[in-house]
């Protein structure tokens, strides 16, 4: 009733404001030109009036079009928009104080029923784009969260808090993708373009954030997700899952803390291909991003997460021979990168800070298309190589396509598969070592090499001999001479 009052007295206001404007227009007019008010009022002074009428009904049917849209919508125990689910009309608990897990339960049956036409993949149902609201609440929930049938996609949630309550398994995860075991979807896929974005997500150290298995197209967008034990975002099978713009840590800290020795669990763990992790912040775990699917892009992630001198690790490729992941542009602060027996890797235009440095470890032996160029490394002058092997498993057998090379350092020391050398000297020999550069031990495939001998000589020279990453220049006759020779480890 008030609604309806007042939308009777803006019509009124508005029609009044009308006729005085008009009025004003028309008085000013023949003030001005008085014979002009007797054309008006002749010709036209019928047309105008019709005319003035015609504006005042529609700004009037506008105002009451507005007024009626300004109505509040019911907000009784389960109403929606017809793509809209609000959690608290199920129920929830908008204060964190009482357990949300039904009534987010309702909310995803509710919203799971809905349908509309698209080009999703086979067996996978068009929910639309229904949204699932949180209304900026924290909500309290005992048991993971998954939908009541797998199959289905084109949804979103967002805009809220979920944190687990002190019961909550401690090895579920507050926002899980499974398949329930009574679904009958005939998709090879549980589930396709599901989004999650603007939520934050607390474990309260009782397992992990978001499990997404075997699910197409998935998207993780300004997500922050903290007190995880297990995996911040674990990700098994399927295909391109997206994870943007977020943050996560085990710990709340900005670095420095003191209980970094302790941090445990994964932030990101990708045990699929063809994902991607773009501008996102990992300040607190054991391991900031696990990779052990192929094909996977890692872009602006900046890790401070347990340092490596404690024992973590920023990213760590655990993908032995089928690596095939990029990064780029990343910051490393303080804690590095590990790559198990590294095929086709590209670590590109990276910051390594705080004697920070890449692990190319052994597994079989294998490396073969690396590329490592162009990074910065940044340490303390304590003689810490940029690039180390770990052939505790047994030493790199099978080198192909490794280019390690264009990399500087401040307070490190510069390792790579490209060097270049000189020496000088009046005799028959001259010796270049590489052993300082070089990384691996007793390689180099490839050499080019040039003697420029003083005093108009011109001896017979060749390379001797290639061991223990030394290259010996020997000529026919004592001459004083510059050696100059390049050399590749990777064929």
């Amino acid at each position: 009733m008030m609604a309806e009052n007042m939308a009777r007295r803006r019509s009124a206001f508005a029609f009044a404001f009308i006729r005085l404007v008009s009025c004003l227009m028309v008085s000013s007019v023949y003030g001005e030109y008085p014979h002009l008010g007797q054309i008006f009022r002749g010709h036209y002074g019928e047309q105008m009036q019709k005319s003035q009428e015609f504006k005042a009904s529609v700004f009037r049917r506008d105002l009451v079009s507005l007024a009626a849209s300004s109505v509040a919508p019911s907000t009784q125990p389960g109403s929606s928009s017809p793509r809209g689910y609000s959690v608290t009309s199920y129920g929830a608990d908008p204060t964190g104080n009482t357990d949300s897990t039904d009534a987010f339960m309702s909310a995803l049956a509710d919203a799971v029923q809905a349908s509309g036409d698209g080009v999703l993949m086979e067996g996978i149902t068009n929910l639309g784009g229904a949204q699932i609201s949180l209304e900026g609440g924290n909500y309290m929930i005992s048991h993971p969260l998954r939908f009541p049938t797998a199959g289905v996609g084109n949804i979103v949630i967002h805009g809220g808090t979920l944190h687990a309550s002190d019961d909550f398994p401690t090895d579920g995860y507050l926002i899980d993708l499974s398949a329930p075991s009574s679904s009958k979807s005939s998709s090879s896929y549980n589930f396709e373009y599901v989004t999650f974005r603007d939520l934050m997500l607390d474990s309260n150290y009782r397992g992990g954030g978001i499990l997404v298995p075997n699910s197409l197209r998935t998207s993780i967008d300004n997500c922050y997700i903290a007190h995880f034990t297990s995996n911040g975002i674990l990700v098994q099978g399927g295909h391109e899952t997206y994870i943007r713009n977020s943050f996560l840590g085990q710990h709340i800290t900005a670095g420095g803390d003191p209980g970094e020795r302790n941090f445990s669990g994964t932030a990101i763990n990708l045990m699929g291909n063809d994902n991607a992790v773009t501008d996102v912040v990992i300040f607190s775990a054991a391991i900031g991003i696990m990779v052990s699917g192929q094909a996977n892009v890692i872009t602006g992630v900046h890790c401070y997460n347990k340092a490596t001198g404690f024992g973590g690790t920023g990213i760590y490729l655990k993908s032995p021979g089928n690596t095939q992941t990029r990064i780029l542009n990343c910051y490393l602060d303080y804690t590095g990168i590990v790559s198990e027996d590294p095929v086709q890797i590209d670590i590109s235009n990276c910051f390594f800070l705080g004697d920070a440095y890449i692990v190319l470890k052994s597994i079989n032996g294998v490396a073969n298309g690396v590329n490592i160029r162009n990074n910065m490394f940044s340490g303390s002058n304590k003689g810490i190589d940029i690039l180390q092997l770990d052939q505790s498993n047994g030493p790199f057998k099978e080198i192909d396509q490794v280019v390690i090379d264009a990399n500087n350092a401040n307070g490190m020391t510069v390792r790579s598969t490209v060097a270049r050398g000189s020496a000088q000297g009046n005799g028959t020999s001259w010796t270049v070592d590489f052993n300082s550069t070089l990384l691996f031990p007793d390689l180099i495939n490839y050499i080019q090499y040039s003697l420029r001998a003083s005093g108009g000589s011109f001896p017979n020279h060749c390379v001797r001999n290639v061991s223990r990453n030394s290259v010996v220049v020997e000529s026919d006759v004592a001459v004083s001479a510059s050696v100059f020779v390049m050399v590749e480890q990777g064929k």
